[in-house]
């Protein structure tokens, strides 16, 4: 064999390594949000469009304990996802999870509009009807979500997403779930919701009565409910009168 013959046998291995770690290597992954417990990139996963969110160390606890909690509330956030999309409900499917590191990987829904932010490109005049529409539907997704007993724990417009024409409604980031058949905890969970959806969209206490008329209508148990909610908003009420 020849020099020559040898120098290119082993440039077409390393080329061949090159093409076998370039196939092998992990998608790249774009951190699209950080909030306080973890980090949202937007990657790809066996060429599924895919979000991947990854929980921090915290640093203050025992690292067993560290552990263990974020290994349930992981576990409680797939299963939240989970039973929303048997029964109906729209949630990202969950394409994999690993404990290790901590990260979860879920579908990426591709077009969605963040509900806070289509309200808010809407005129309160003119789009009346698509305003009223939308509120109406979010009352009968959670009246759902509650019948299955699945609590969400942060339900904002920001955890909602919809297409561009205000369809297609999805519920997403379940990282405080929890399943529960209390009233009480239904209650609490439209609390969160009617204080951060009343800040963050100021003067729409008519679109929260509406979405509420719409849960009743949409929810078995929404008579014990509601009157839960009425209990959690008086507690409010006394929490800041006092101080």
């Amino acid at each position: 064999m020849t020099s020559a013959q040898s120098a290119e046998e082993t440039m077409s291995s390393a080329s061949d390594k090159d093409t076998v770690a370039a196939q092998c290597a992990p998608p790249s992954k774009v951190l699209v949000q950080q909030g306080a417990e973890a980090r949202v990139y937007r990657s790809d996963f066996f060429g599924k469009p895919t979000i991947i969110k990854e929980r921090f160390v915290k640093s203050y606890r025992v690292p067993s304990l560290d552990q263990k909690l974020t290994h349930r509330r992981m576990n409680q956030e797939v299963r939240s996802m989970a039973r929303c999309r048997r029964n109906g409900i729209r949630a990202p499917a969950v394409y994999h999870i690993d404990l290790k590191q901590r990260t979860i990987h879920m579908e990426d829904i591709k077009d969605g509009l963040c509900v806070k932010d289509f309200i808010r490109n809407l005129d309160m005049g003119s789009d009346e009807l698509v305003l009223n529409e939308l509120v109406q539907n979010i009352g009968k997704l959670l009246g759902k979500m509650h019948d299955c007993d699945v609590i969400h724990g942060d339900l904002t417009t920001s955890n909602m997403m919809c297409s561009p024409q205000g369809e297609n409604l999805t519920l997403i980031d379940f990282g405080l779930s929890s399943v529960s058949a209390l009233a009480e905890d239904k209650g609490v969970d439209l609390y969160v919701l009617e204080r951060a959806f009343l800040s963050t969209h100021p003067n729409t206490e008519h679109l929260f009565e509406m979405l509420m008329q719409s849960y009743s209508q949409a929810s078995r148990n929404a008579k014990s409910v509601v009157a839960k909610l009425d209990e959690v908003r008086m507690r409010g009420r006394k929490r800041t009168m006092l101080g």
